[in-house]
């Protein structure tokens, strides 16, 4: 599975926990129809806006995009906080 259609499910999954409707995400309904179905990729910007609307922070809506298809969470968490420390 593409990242991009990873992202839109995720998106998908975190505007249903919330009991949002695409229209409450964006002003284009469209958009976030083609956002959610994988065929388009949101800017940094917008990733910001959606997020902030889901009242998650941006990295949790992308992080869940790797978790899509069954990855481990603590795994993720694990290899993304020994990457920062790495980083400092």
């Amino acid at each position: 599975m593409e990242l991009k259609e990873a992202f839109g499910i995720a998106l998908r999954q975190a505007r249903l926990a919330k009991g949002l409707a695409q229209e409450a995400l964006a002003p284009s309904q469209a958009y976030v129809s083609e956002v959610e179905n994988g065929r388009k990729s949101p800017s940094i910007e917008k990733l910001d806006e959606l997020a902030s609307v889901l009242g998650i922070h941006p990295v949790t809506l992308f992080a869940r995009s790797y978790l899509v298809e069954g990855g481990d969470l603590m795994d993720l968490l694990e290899r993304v906080t020994q990457e920062l420390h790495e980083l400092q």
